[in-house]
């Protein structure tokens, strides 16, 4: 089971994320220097986990801020009138 799911990250605030983000960074780095110096450690699927969740909570917070749809819109339709435009005004030939 993961430690947070996607959709947690996603509802979470930038600045919690990089909290959390470090949190989770600074417990990898105690586990691994705990199986490093030769200790076992209690649940050694943590390692995997943490590695994961880390992965997850860059990625979310490394993508592009959605487009909202009114913007898509107005982007379309922008590029219809441009395009109409160009369809109406005739080209002249160049004659060389």
């Amino acid at each position: 089971m993961p430690i947070l799911r996607v959709k947690e990250i996603r509802d979470m605030s930038s600045e919690a994320r990089r909290k959390r983000l470090r949190e989770l960074q600074n417990e990898l780095v105690r586990l691994k220097t705990m199986i490093k110096a030769g200790g076992s450690i209690e649940n050694p699927s943590r390692v995997r986990e943490l590695r994961k969740t880390v992965a997850r909570i860059l990625t979310i917070e490394n993508e592009p801020t959605p487009i909202k749809k009114e913007e898509k819109k107005a982007k379309k339709s922008r590029k219809a009138k441009k395009k109409k435009e160009e369809e109406k005004t005739p080209k002249e030939d160049k004659e060389e």
